[in-house]
C-alpha cells in the first residue's frame, strides 16, 4: 500500500509518498509560495534535491503539479497515480466534533471549516487542499488525521477553563492540546523499543521545537498536555508566551493602547525567548548566547528548561508515576545541553542522565544511568509516517 500524506499551508504544501510496506518514504517535498507567480516546489527523491520554480495560484494547482513529479520520467517513483491507495491529511483542529482519525466526506470537510475560526491558517488551507484532491484524484480514499484527537481522552476536569461555563457551551473555549500525532508516534515508539505493552506505561512526551509542548501519556493515552485552546499555551516557545497571568496581557493592551488583535500577535510573534533574549527567533542563537555572558539569554533558557521540568514532574502527579521521558521535534532531539538541563532538574525524581550516551544529535537513544529509576530518551519523531499508518488503519478497515 502507498500512502500520499500532505499537509496544507496558508501558502504551502508539505508532502510524503510512504511505501507501507517497507515504510519507506519514496518521495517527499514542499511547495511554498502558493498563490503567487514564483510559486515553487523542492522535490526530494532517491538522494537528489530537485527545484522546479512552477506558478500555483492555488492548493489544486500545487497538487496536481506535486503529483505529476511522481510520475515524471525523469525520476519518477510510480508508474501511475493510482499506485496511490489513499490520501492522508494533517489538520491541526478538529474542535470538539473528532475525537479520532475519520474518512473524509463533505461534512467531515465542513466541520474542519467550522473548527477554523480555533485555528484559521492552518485549517482553512487544510480544507482548501482537501477539495484539491477531490478535484484532482476525484474518488481516491482519504482520511484526516487531527492534531487535537490524540487528547480527546483527556479527563474533563482537566480540560475545562476555570471562567464561566456558558463561554465552554457557547464558544467551546476549553483545553484541546496539539502536537497529538508526535505524541502519539514517540510513546507508541518508546513500547516497541522497550518491548512492553504501551497500556502499562506511564510517560511524558517532550516535543520541543519552535512550537513546544508536553504530554502526560498514560496506557496510550493522553491523560494532559501543556498547550490549550491554542498552540500559544504551555511552556514558553521560540516566540510564543506559554503560560502567563491572564491580567498581564490586560495590563499591557491598556498601558500600550493594544487592540486584541496586536496583543495576540505580541503574544505569538514577539515573545516566549526570543521576547526575553531579544535575539534573533533561533534556538541555536540564543542558546549559544547563554554560553557567553549573555545575561539575557541566559535567563531565557533557564525560563525554557524550568518550565519543561515542572510540567514533566507535574504530570508524573496527574500518572500517580513516571516510567519515562521522550524528548523529540528539532530542539529536543538536537540541542544536548537543554535535555541535559532539564534532566539535572528532575535528579530528586531518580532521574540521572549519562552525559555520555546524552551526546548526541537526532538519534534514537536511551540517555539515563542503568540506576535511573526514570529513563530518558530521545526518539526522532515521524509525524508523517503515524499520519499514514492512521490512513492506512482507516481506509483497509472500511473496505
Amino acid at each position: 500500500m502507498k500512502i500520499l500524506v500532505l499537509n496544507c499551508g496558508s501558502s504551502s504544501l508539505k508532502y510524503q509518498l510512504i511505501n507501507m510496506e517497507t515504510e519507506e518514504v519514496m518521495a517527499s517535498g514542499k511547495y511554498e509560495r502558493i498563490g503567487e507567480e514564483e510559486a515553487f516546489i523542492t522535490h526530494k527523491v532517491n538522494g537528489q534535491k530537485i527545484e522546479i520554480q512552477h506558478p500555483a495560484f492555488n492548493h489544486e494547482e500545487a497538487i496536481d503539479f506535486t503529483l505529476k513529479q511522481l510520475i515524471n520520467p525523469e525520476y519518477k517513483v510510480i508508474d501511475s497515480l493510482s499506485e496511490v491507495n489513499a490520501i492522508g491529511h494533517r489538520v491541526v483542529h478538529g474542535g470538539e466534533y473528532f475525537s479520532t482519525p475519520v474518512l473524509i466526506t463533505e461534512d467531515v470537510i465542513n466541520k474542519v471549516e467550522l473548527a477554523a475560526e480555533l485555528a484559521p491558517l492552518h485549517n482553512k488551507a487544510a480544507a482548501q487542499g482537501m477539495r484539491a484532491c477531490q478535484a484532482v484524484m476525484p474518488g481516491k480514499p482519504m482520511v484526516v488525521v487531527f492534531d487535537t484527537a490524540f487528547h480527546q481522552s483527556i479527563p474533563k476536569e482537566r480540560y475545562i477553563y476555570p471562567i464561566p461555563y456558558e463561554y465552554y457551551k457557547k464558544y467551546g473555549i476549553r483545553k484541546y492540546g496539539f502536537h497529538g500525532t508526535s505524541h502519539m508516534y514517540v510513546s507508541q515508539r518508546l513500547a516497541e523499543i522497550e518491548n512492553k505493552p504501551i497500556e502499562d506505561l506511564k510517560i511524558v512526551t517532550c516535543h520541543l521545537g519552535q512550537g513546544s509542548s508536553i504530554c502526560a501519556v498514560q496506557g496510550g493515552k493522553s491523560v494532559d498536555t501543556s498547550m490549550g485552546l491554542t498552540p500559544l499555551a504551555g511552556i514558553p516557545m521560540v516566540t510564543r508566551s506559554g503560560d502567563l497571568d491572564p491580567s498581564v496581557v490586560t495590563y499591557i493592551m491598556k498601558k500600550e493602547n493594544m487592540t486584541a488583535q496586536q496583543a495576540e500577535s505580541m503574544l505569538n510573534k514577539e515573545s516566549g525567548v526570543m521576547g526575553i533574549s531579544g535575539l534573533a527567533p533561533d534556538f541555536r542563537v540564543i542558546e549559544a548566547a547563554s554560553y557567553e555572558d549573555n545575561e539575557r539569554a541566559t535567563l531565557a533558557m533557564e525560563a525554557f528548561k524550568y518550565s519543561i521540568a515542572g510540567f514533566i514532574a507535574k504530570y508524573a502527579v496527574a500518572m500517580n508515576g513516571l516510567d519515562a521521558v521522550v524528548f523529540t521535534g528539532g530542539v529536543g532531539e538536537n540541542q544536548i545541553n537543554i535535555r541535559k538541563g532539564i534532566c539535572k532538574q528532575l535528579e530528586f525524581m531518580g532521574l540521572i542522565v549519562d552525559e555520555e550516551a546524552n551526546n548526541i544529535r537526532g538519534e534514537e537513544r536511551l540517555i539515563t544511568k542503568p540506576e535511573s529509576k526514570i529513563r530518558a530518551y530521545i526518539i526522532p519523531t515521524n509525524e508523517e509516517l503515524m499520519i499514514a499508518k492512521e490512513t492506512a488503519k482507516l481506509v483497509n478497515y472500511i473496505k
